[in-house]
């Protein structure tokens, strides 16, 4: 056999085995790993920008902060500009505080279901738990390790009315865009950016 046909036969070969390895790389990614992958981080701390489109206004709404995650249940959203105001996710309870007028209030998630819908959509998701997200969302993964997203379509009749479909997207380990779509027309983005330890 001459030398070329040697290259020839290694070339067809290595097409073979990329042929035979893609896939088989490919599929080792999926729902089930990038789950595995939010779950194993055990807490993170990030800051926002969050743009809402109100049909009823001519300039988009935009406000900064600060976001902290603490697995498996907390997350505190501190809203820093325009004005200040929090929001902290503990269990089953979720409390509203207002920087400028000092005001608070606190909310039980068993008693408010489209609530507890919208922040499990969230919570769930960074601490990778299928589970309890799929109780509340039909959930469909795309794309690829390094930059996926999960659109996940409301099952309830109220959440229903209110959102018609929230994007997650991330690269690896870390959620990077949310987008909420209301059914009135009416959208918010959050983009975020993880600080590293």
């Amino acid at each position: 056999m001459t030398i070329g046909g040697r290259l020839a036969r290694r070339g067809v070969l290595a097409v073979l085995l990329t042929a035979v390895a893609g896939p088989a790389s490919a599929a080792e990614w999926g729902m089930e790993q990038l789950m595995q992958a939010l779950a194993a981080v055990k807490s993170s701390q990030a800051t926002f920008v969050e743009v809402k489109h109100v049909a009823l206004l001519s300039t988009p709404l935009q406000s900064r902060g600060r976001l902290l995650y603490t697995a498996p249940g907390r997350l505190e959203k501190h809203t820093l500009s325009p004005r200040r105001e929090s929001l902290v996710l503990e269990g089953n309870e979720l409390t509203l505080e207002s920087g400028d007028r000092k005001q608070s209030r606190t909310l039980r998630l068993d008693d408010q279901p489209v609530v507890r819908a919208f922040v499990e959509s969230i919570r769930s998701t960074l601490a990778g738990d299928l589970a309890t997200l799929s109780r509340y969302y039909a959930i469909k993964l795309e794309g690829a390790e390094r930059q996926w997203r999960l659109t996940l379509t409301p099952g309830d009749a109220q959440m229903q009315q209110v959102v018609s479909e929230i994007r997650i997207g991330g690269s690896r380990d870390a959620i990077t865009r949310i987008e909420f779509f209301e059914t009135g027309g009416d959208r918010s983005v959050m983009t975020i950016t993880r600080e590293r330890p």
